[in-house]
């Protein structure tokens, strides 16, 4: 699979955020989210999902299991499964999460648009 980033449409998340799934294929999925300053992605966890997040452009308070770290472009975070995880963007910003097994869920909701 290749896939050119400016080929694949944006779906709106909220006022906040913007996803694009960028690679799937067999149990991978990665996708790029796009927050605008203040955009929150709640404190969750994944009971069926592994996620590892790459801060690709701005800056994130994030939250791991309960732990609290200022993230900037170049740093990481692993949500294994079960792990509560959020972030909240400090400025405009991008980050590339990569989930095992895909989400089928976001496959669903491209399909419902």
């Amino acid at each position: 699979m290749i896939v050119h980033n400016n080929d694949i449409p944006s779906r709106k998340v909220d006022e906040y955020a913007s996803r694009k799934i960028l690679g799937t294929g067999g149990s991978l999925m990665m996708v790029e989210v796009s927050f605008k300053k203040g955009g929150v992605g709640e404190v969750h966890f994944h009971e069926e999902h592994e996620q590892t997040s790459y801060i690709v452009k701005g800056k994130f308070e994030v939250s791991v299991g309960g732990v609290k770290s200022i993230l900037s472009a170049g740093d990481s975070f692993y949500a294994g499964l079960r792990v509560p995880h959020g972030v909240v963007a400090l400025e405009d910003s991008i980050i590339l999460d990569v989930f095992t097994p895909l989400r089928q869920d976001f496959l669903e909701a491209e399909v419902a648009e």
